[in-house]
């Protein structure tokens, strides 16, 4: 590691912020032991040990501050980054032209009073990165990825390094009642010179006007075309509040705040039934309860329903489409139409996450191997940041036997998530198939110390050492975590590696009846391998629509 990255590397693990906060708080402490400690006749040597032990600390707090973070979900072991080749980074291919413009939108910050409208500044920084993901010739650092760093301690030029991005665009928004003042600045990222800024001051209803302004104005400054669209209906001002919290807690992963957000949407509905993206926004949240919390055959019909409506409104919301088709692919198990939703998803918005993201999956399930690499590495390059990406994208490398890709992605996903809130580190599945079972197990206990979940993959991972009992707890320990729904594949992969195949066809015929989500990817998963020559395995993979000769071969060695 050179000086520069060290230096770098010191400023990510917040060793510069100890050293200030240790230096001041010891120094202090140091004053009141030497003025209080005399007027009570207390020894010398009490105080000589005490500003020794200060002293001493100071090291010991370094080293703690390089290996540890607090984090809101407690304090956990930092991630190495970027000291050699096998690190998690965050990184993207570079550009294909050194003449493309690139912007990465963070997430504005809060100046309110109360600092309560977290959600808003969020909002409005989230609708003019949409708007400008729409602008031919600017490549746009999707929102995930942007919104990752978001409270970290990172300088501009790092963010655009890791986002690979040529500007930077960030502001602050202060609500007060009626009133909102949004400043806005645009940054070049090469020498870190602002090249644009403005301060808006409006009435909430001029705040659609502001969100207008600002994105012709970076267009201008970049010398891209803007195709000037008809001017939006005149919204609700309360709804697309409404709207807005609703879409702040639909991106969280707890179903507290996912029925919250359905919540908002619903009040938004009230005041404007007829604004599109709030019936995307309860699509999402619904697509996100299903199979997690709430059975699909409970949720996927609501999904489908808030899709329908958001596309008699506008055809254009492409991810409205996206919902649409995993729809189709779940409730109907017809692939084919779940192709054509997510083609015209693509069509609408080429570098959106969730449109690559969903379409790589569906063609990995149908054994389109190439395909599916291709939108996955789209997808990777549109959202570097994202736990999401990352973490899938460790799974379908493996899925496809490209363990080192894999391995990159699992590296980068447990960079984005040390604390495993978002499920079991699929990069622990990935040790398990090359063998690497105690890393396997290593993975899965620390991800269960932090989360307090059971995984499904250590109950495999057990079985596949022939420590059958441990595997048998583990399971039910795992179903018990999982609430009143357990799909019925996850259950199966177990019984695969206990060798219960009645079992765990038994279990594939709930998932079928249940319409599980996952259900389409037990044909790429060398979890399954073992039933492949079983005709009730077959049948069951023909039923959900896929070919099983050509799903097998896709992950051929």
């Amino acid at each position: 590691m050179n000086l520069k990255n060290l230096l770098a590397e010191l400023k990510r693990r917040r060793v510069y912020s100890v050293a200030v906060a240790y230096a001041v708080v010891g120094w202090l402490l140091i004053q009141v032991v030497t003025q209080v400690f005399p007027a009570f006749e207390i020894p010398n040597w009490e105080q000589r040990l005490i500003i020794l032990v200060i002293v001493l600390g100071f090291p010991v707090a370094l080293v703690l501050a390089w290996l540890f973070d607090l984090t809101r979900y407690g304090i956990v072991r930092t991630q190495s980054f970027g000291s050699d080749a096998s690190e998690a980074k965050i990184d993207i291919v570079p550009p294909s032209s050194s003449n493309e413009k690139s912007i990465a939108v963070l997430p504005f910050s809060d100046l309110s009073s109360g600092r309560d409208h977290d959600y808003f500044s969020d909002g409005i920084a989230g609708e003019i990165l949409t708007a400008l993901a729409k602008i031919d010739g600017l490549r746009v650092a999707a929102r995930r990825s942007s919104f990752w760093f978001k409270g970290k301690e990172a300088d501009l030029s790092e963010i655009a390094e890791k986002l690979n991005v040529g500007h930077v665009l960030e502001g602050s928004v202060r609500r007060d009642g009626n009133r909102v003042r949004v400043t806005a600045e645009l940054i070049d990222a090469c020498d870190g010179f602002t090249i644009w800024s403005e301060t808006f001051d409006r009435e909430m209803q001029g705040i659609f006007a502001v969100q207008d302004e600002i994105t012709r104005s970076i267009v201008e400054v970049l010398k891209l075309k803007l195709d000037i669209s008809p001017p939006s209906p005149s919204r609700s001002t309360d709804a697309y509040d409404f709207y807005l919290q609703g879409l702040f807690l639909s991106d969280k992963s707890t179903e507290e705040a996912l029925r919250q957000s359905l919540g908002f949407f619903e009040r938004a509905l009230k005041k404007d039934p007829q604004f599109s993206r709030t019936w995307t926004g309860v699509a999402k949240s619904w697509l996100w309860l299903a199979d997690a919390y709430v059975p699909p055959l409970e949720a996927y019909p609501k999904v489908r329903d808030a899709a329908v409506r958001a596309l008699q409104l506008n055809d254009d919301e492409a991810e409205a489409h996206v919902y649409l088709a995993e729809t189709k692919r779940i409730l109907d198990w017809d692939l084919d139409s779940a192709e054509a939703e997510f083609k015209r998803a693509v069509e609408i918005e080429p570098n959106s996450t969730p449109s690559n993201y969903f379409i790589a999956a569906l063609y990995a399930a149908r054994g389109d191997r190439d395909k599916a690499l291709t939108y996955l590495q789209r997808t990777a390059r549109i959202d570097p940041a994202s736990l999401w990406v990352s973490n899938f994208a460790c799974e379908l490398y493996r899925y496809f036997g490209l363990h080192d890709e894999a391995i990159a992605a699992g590296e980068r996903a447990l960079q984005l998530d040390p604390a495993f809130v978002h499920g079991e580190p699929l990069l622990a599945a990935l040790y398990r198939e090359m063998k690497r079972f105690d890393d396997a197990i290593a993975l899965y206990k620390k991800a269960q110390s932090v989360s307090g979940r059971t995984a499904f993959g250590l109950a495999i991972t057990y079985a596949r050492m022939n420590r059958r009992k441990e595997a048998h707890e583990t399971l039910e320990a795992a179903v018990s975590t999982r609430g009143s729904y357990t799909p019925g594949d996850a259950i199966a992969h177990v019984h695969v590696a206990l060798q219960a195949d009645d079992d765990a066809i038994r279990e594939l015929e709930r998932a079928y009846e249940e319409h599980s989500s996952s259900l389409h990817f037990i044909g790429i998963a060398p979890e399954f391998s073992p039933l492949r020559s079983d005709k009730r395995f077959l049948s069951i993979l023909q039923k959900i629509g896929l070919e099983p000769e050509k799903v097998f071969a896709a992950t051929a060695p």
